[in-house]
């Protein structure tokens, strides 16, 4: 079974804490919404104290032009990119015994989608740093939240295939670039409160790969099945509206119940092809696409609400950063100490209305 066997994170440069951007939303939105204070209740309550975005406050206050907000997108998120991936690889990384060079990377899975480009980033990355020409490249656009987990799931499959071989998932949003100053609906307004921008960087590497014997923790996950889901005729649930002026947000405020209604007999089903049960998971790394999301995860699925304390904490520290944030959940559940043959199920949810599911296993290093 394929490993993953380091994860980095990387943060931009600037922090704002939630009080900030409360204060930022009542100027720009209170023309729009009589009953204003009640409706920025959603920031206080959506339990994020600060987030990371790639800009300064003061660049929200100016209207911007698609193709300025995605030259910066292409810009930044190559920069950003690149130094999650230098994390990722380096004897630094508390996953690694040692550096690992970038010419035993065979393929990059680049996850993607607040912004647009051709050539892919991968390509842009490969200009600048010392990967071999003939890295593959699988760029992945448009599944949005569930896009980390998707990454891993396609890493997965590529190193069963070929089992000697190395991929690096990196997923970069920079969802505050895609902020429209002119859009007062309330999916917008829900937006402002919970995105922010965040890069992580995961390595996968196959059954044969030379890379496992540099991995510095006593175990490791393995990654035993992945399981895609979409509901149908749910295009509306989430996703992008593309506009003149960019990116508009669309944000279903049915989300949580349709989690509560759906998500059971998905995980349940995955986890019987598996021959596993919920009882038997000792982590869940779960994407935290809101608090409401995270409670919705704990009905549906009958799980003690411990198990959701990690994905609580990253969106406490960094809100919903879209597709990285499950990697950034990953990140710290593998820094835990586990004990061989304990399970996790990774989960997210995107547009589409779709999930990805990933089982793994911790295995020992030998």
């Amino acid at each position: 079974m394929p490993s993953i066997i380091s994860v980095s994170t990387f943060n931009p440069p600037y922090t704002l804490d939630q009080q900030t951007t409360t204060e930022f939303a009542r100027e720009l939105f209170s023309e729009s919404f009589q009953d204003i204070d009640r409706l920025l209740k959603v920031f206080k309550n959506g339990q994020i104290d600060e987030r990371q975005f790639a800009v300064p406050i003061n660049w929200f206050e100016t209207d911007r032009s698609l193709q300025e907000k995605n030259d910066l997108y292409i810009e930044l998120a190559t920069t950003f990119s690149k130094e999650a991936i230098k994390k990722c690889l380096s004897a630094d990384n508390p996953f690694l015994k040692e550096e690992i060079d970038i010419s035993e990377i065979s393929t990059i899975v680049l996850v993607s989608s607040s912004g647009m480009s051709t050539p892919s980033l991968d390509a842009r990355i490969m200009n600048e740093l010392p990967f071999s020409p003939h890295t593959k490249r699988i760029p992945l656009w448009g599944l949005g939240c569930a896009g980390g987990a998707t990454g891993v799931s396609r890493a997965n499959e590529y190193c069963r295939g070929f089992p000697k071989e190395n991929v690096l998932v990196v997923c970069v949003e920079l969802c505050s670039l895609t902020f429209q100053r002119n859009d007062r609906s309330k999916s917008n307004l829900v937006g402002t409160s919970l995105f922010a921008d965040g890069i992580a960087c995961a390595l996968v590497a196959g059954d044969e790969s030379t890379l496992i014997k540099k991995i510095a923790k006593p175990t490791r996950p393995t990654i035993i099945s992945s399981q895609s889901t979409l509901m149908p005729n749910s295009e509306d649930v989430m996703g992008w509206e593309v506009k003149d002026s960019g990116l508009h947000v669309v944000f279903s405020r049915d989300i949580p119940m349709i989690i509560k209604e759906w998500l059971e007999p998905n995980v349940r089903e995955f986890l019987d092809q598996n021959n596993m049960t919920l009882e038997q998971l000792s982590s869940f790394i779960a994407h935290p696409g809101g608090k409401k999301v995270l409670d919705a995860y704990v009905q549906a699925l009958h799980i003690d609400e411990s198990m959701i304390n990690v994905s609580k904490e990253i969106l406490r520290k960094h809100g919903n950063m879209s597709s990285p944030t499950v990697l950034y959940v990953l990140e710290q559940i593998m820094l835990e100490e586990h004990e061989e043959n304990e399970y996790g199920l990774m989960a997210a949810l995107g547009p589409g209305f779709s999930s990805e599911l990933v089982l793994v296993n911790w295995k020992g290093v030998h």
